[in-house]
This record gives structure tokens, sequence and C-alpha cells, in this order.
């Protein structure tokens, strides 16, 4: 039986700390510096893995008020791939300005499902066949780096939006071979164990669902390690780019299953 989620890659459950700055802005888009901080956890039950987010960044324009934006990201994705529960809270300037909640379910490997909204209002929408859930997609992207593919694209619900899954396209850099303990000081991050791993260059590009647009709504570049941390992170918003750095990690104990 093949199951979405079935994956070699042995993850590794962590809590990670990561700060924002900007790296780069185009001249006509009036932002003039950025700052702030990601939380990323991913756990593991005996039955799926858990994921929570704390996202916030302060932009700064030359020419208008500066703009907080902040979200937290709640959710649960079966180990074989085939359910999801998602819970998104977005914020501006500190009011609400978009929550959604709901659970989603496919029928079997590279087979549909369906989307069930809670929030903003009560929904159902229809995913196709060959639609995954983000935990899956961060497996599949291990798996195939493994076997030295170098492009891959898939259609990935996320439950960012009221709307099917969009696609996702990953290129994939050479193996890059773990850091050598002997040049990293000891009191740095990267010191960390977990960190001691082989890792690979990847490059993803989100396009929106209806599949209409020749440019992605955002790219995302990222050191992603095999047991899936993820370092050195860029999120290119097209006007903008801001880099992640990682200041802490720690790993987060595996279930007694």
């Amino acid at each position: 039986m093949s199951l979405v989620g079935v994956s070699a890659a042995e993850i590794a459950p962590h809590r990670a700390l990561y700060s924002l700055t900007l790296a780069s802005a185009k001249s006509n888009s009036g932002v003039v510096g950025a700052n702030g901080a990601m939380i990323y956890e991913w756990g593991e039950t005996c039955d799926g893995w858990t994921v929570e987010q704390h996202f916030r960044l302060h932009i700064v324009y030359a020419e208008s008020e500066a703009v907080d934006v902040a979200s937290t990201l709640v959710t649960w994705e079966s180990k074989d791939g085939l359910r999801y529960r998602f819970n998104e809270k977005r914020l501006r300037n500190g009011e609400v300005e978009e929550e959604i909640r709901g659970e989603a379910h496919l029928e079997g490997a590279g087979k549909g499902g369906v989307a069930e909204f809670e929030r903003p209002e009560q929904s159902t929408i229809t995913l196709a066949p060959g639609a995954i859930f983000p935990t899956a997609h961060t497996l599949l992207l291990i798996d195939k780096a493994k076997t030295g593919e170098q492009f891959i694209s898939r259609n990935v619900f996320d439950g960012a939006s009221v709307e099917a899954a969009g696609q996702i396209t990953a290129v994939i850099g050479p193996e890059i071979t773990p850091r050598l303990e002997a040049g990293v000081p000891a009191n740095s991050v990267l010191a960390n164990p977990i960190l001691a791993r082989p890792s690979w260059r990847v490059r993803l590009a989100f396009f929106p669902a209806d599949g209409k647009s020749e440019q992605p709504d955002y790219e995302l570049g990222m050191r992603l390690l095999d047991n899936g941390v993820s370092e050195d992170m860029s999120l290119d918003y097209g006007d903008y780019t801001v880099r992640t750095t990682l200041d802490q990690i720690e790993a987060l104990a595996k279930p007694g299953c």
C-alpha cells in the first residue's frame, strides 16, 4: 500500500528561532527597512506531525507609516499524508486581518479530496487528484533531493486561503556535506548536532491556485537539511526580500510509540 506521507526521511522534531532583516528592496517599492522574528516548531505525535509558527515583521516605508504584520499558524498532518487540520490568524497593525480554520482529507495516495472551512465562513472546496499537504511536500523534497532530482512541481494545499491547492515548483541544488565541528565555535548555534546533516539549497516558487499567473505570489529560498530543519532562508515578495537567520534551535522529544 503506497501512502502519501511514507518517507525515508528521518525527521528531527525541533523548535527554532529566526531573526528577520531586510535583504534587498526595489527602488520603487518604498520599503527602506524591515525587521522581525519567527518561531517555528515541528513536532511529532504517534500518528502525525504538528507545526506551530509565530511570525512578525515590522516594515518601514520611505514615504508612509510603518506597518506591522504578524501571523500564527497551527497545523496537524497525519503521517500517511491523507488528513490535515489548519488554523491561521493574520494581523496587520495589531488588528485581525484574516482568520482561516478548517480541515481537509484525501481519499488516498494520488486521489482527490475535500477541504472544509470553519472560518472565515463555512464552506467546502474540492481538492483535485495529485494534491498533497505541506509536511508531505517537505518530505517529498528531501526524498527527491537524495536521489539527485533538481526540479519538482506539485500542487500543495496548505489552508492559507480559501482556495484549492496552489502549485509549488522547487529547484534543488547539489548536496552540501555537513559542517565540520572543528571549524565551528562551540558557542555558535551552528555547533548544534541537529545541524550536522547533509543539506541542499532549495528554491520554492508559490503560484496561486487559479493557475492563471505566470509569476509566483512569492518565493522561498533555503538550505534544507535531510532531517527537515531549514536555515539560511530568504522570503522574496517581489518588491522586497527578507532574510532569516537561525539564532537558536533545540531538539524536541520524539513520541514513545
